[in-house]
């Protein structure tokens, strides 16, 4: 009996090497069926200064998978970047890697999650003394914050999970593999919070809602009704006009939805040059060398700066509702 629970040990942790993961994932739940595709959802209004966007995504409940809406968070630390968590298949089911706070976005199984999180990296913004700079191609920002505009690629997949059949093809490269290592710092109690009442919410589960939650994105953690909108084809935004493929944007630039598959049709622009001077600086996109392609998860060429004071700008792969030209400057302003 002894012995065989050795080797039943032994083989469970065979399985869970198998998954392609970052050496210092947080490995959660597991299960066998597959997670729904990434609703497509408008990016509600960004709350105020210093707040990041946080994207949705399926958790799992007792017997089935719950949408925790996106939402604005306020990082736990100056400088924070949120590298998103996701779902991992390996050794014959599926493992949840939970998401966490750093310095640097780091591997988060190629997922287009939308709205700057194209797969590799973050296009949405970056840090610079102290502040966070917005950009609005990716983010609904109408508020006092320093700003600046860069057009990314689209491109068109939702699918929610790494590996297996189906799914996202792709691995950590050699930036994703050095930044697993570094301090990490888990999701806030806000975070949390919002997870838990995704829970406890009837709607958000997908045999309820058929993979078109109600509430697919709010604009503060945990608050359902001031400001949330509705995935595409739900109830809510039929309702309420509350997808609005020529507002926000869905999933990505403003007015579209994004997908992005590493493993699939991506390119991914990992050299990114500092933006230079925050008042009107102009570059033209080609500064932006050594554009990597990421068809059939290749992961060659140089690699980018995904950490505060250098953004990742042009990984994304987002918009669908108003597709992105791949021409057009970087436009910079400060608050005001």
């Amino acid at each position: 009996m002894r012995k065989f629970s050795f080797v039943l040990a032994f083989a469970l942790a065979i399985l869970i090497l198998a998954i392609p993961a970052p050496s210092s994932a947080q490995i959660g739940v597991s299960i066998r069926v597959g997670p729904p595709a990434l609703p497509v959802y408008a990016q509600p209004i960004c709350p105020g200064d210093g707040y990041l966007w946080t994207p949705g995504y399926w958790a799992y409940g007792t017997d089935d998978y719950y949408w925790v809406p996106g939402t604005w968070v306020r990082p736990p630390f100056a400088g924070g970047l949120w590298t998103p968590g996701y779902w991992g298949w390996g050794g014959g089911f599926y493992a949840w890697h939970a998401g966490y706070w750093g310095m640097h976005v780091g591997f988060y199984g190629g997922i287009n999650y939308g709205f700057g999180y194209g797969g590799v990296g973050y296009g949405g913004g970056y840090w610079r003394g102290g502040a966070f700079y917005y950009n609005r191609a990716v983010n609904h920002v109408d508020v006092n914050v320093h700003t600046y505009n860069r057009t990314v690629v689209n491109n068109y997949n939702h699918t929610s999970f790494n590996g297996g059949t189906g799914g996202v093809n792709a691995h950590p490269n050699a930036d994703e593999q050095r930044y697993a290592n570094e301090h990490h710092t888990p999701a806030t109690s806000d975070q949390v919070s919002h997870e838990h009442a995704a829970s406890t919410n009837h709607s958000q589960y997908a045999s309820v809602n058929h993979g078109r939650p109600n509430v697919a994105a709010t604009a503060h953690p945990g608050d359902y009704e001031h400001g949330a909108v509705g995935a595409r084809g739900s109830e809510s935004a039929r309702a309420n006009g509350t997808y609005r493929p020529g507002g926000a944007g869905a999933n990505g630039n403003r007015g579209g939805n994004g997908g992005g598959n590493r493993g699939g049709n991506a390119n991914a622009n990992r050299n990114q040059s500092h933006p230079g001077n925050t008042s009107h600086a102009n570059t033209t996109p080609h500064a932006q060398n050594n554009q990597n392609n990421r068809n059939n998860g290749s992961h060659g060429g140089s690699q980018g700066n995904n950490h505060a004071g250098h953004p990742n700008q042009g990984g994304g792969h987002q918009g669908a509702g108003h597709p992105q030209s791949s021409g057009g400057g970087d436009n910079h302003h400060g608050k005001g």
